[in-house]
């Protein structure tokens, strides 16, 4: 029998997924001081409360953007025009709160992002939006 809490924590089929860069600069507090970037991913998780997945990834290669996150589009939601959206400089707790919410809500091409999520995002090169990709 599965438990509440595995259940909770499995993510939904065909649901968003999120990559949280972990390389040379992001999660480095000499870098980004005074963030909990141990933390970080659990709290995202913990948000998200199993509506995703959430990995960590090595340097994505943006590192002046620290902390990086990029959200990938469901299935539905890349069916719908969404495409994976870089976010830069996550570096609080509200910030993972308003992601959190976003992907709960459906995420790229489902849901629009909350406006504050605009301050965010970036755009990056084809090269390194191209190491992402599905």
């Amino acid at each position: 029998m599965t438990s509440n809490n595995a259940r909770r924590s499995a993510p939904a089929a065909g649901s968003c997924r999120i990559t949280v860069c972990r390389g040379c600069c992001c999660g480095d507090p000499r870098k980004v001081p005074g963030v909990d970037h141990a933390g970080q991913i659990a709290r995202l998780r913990a948000a998200l409360d199993g509506a995703a997945p959430v990995r960590a990834s090595e340097c994505l290669d943006v590192c002046e953007q620290a902390n990086v996150m990029v959200v990938q589009p469901s299935p539905a939601g890349r069916a719908a025009g969404g495409r994976p959206v870089w976010l830069g400089l996550v570096n609080d707790d509200g910030a993972l709160a308003d992601i959190a919410a976003w992907v709960r809500a459906g995420g790229p091409g489902v849901a629009e992002p909350p406006g504050v999520l605009d301050l965010y995002g970036f755009t990056v090169s084809r090269r390194v939006g191209k190491a992402l990709e599905d």
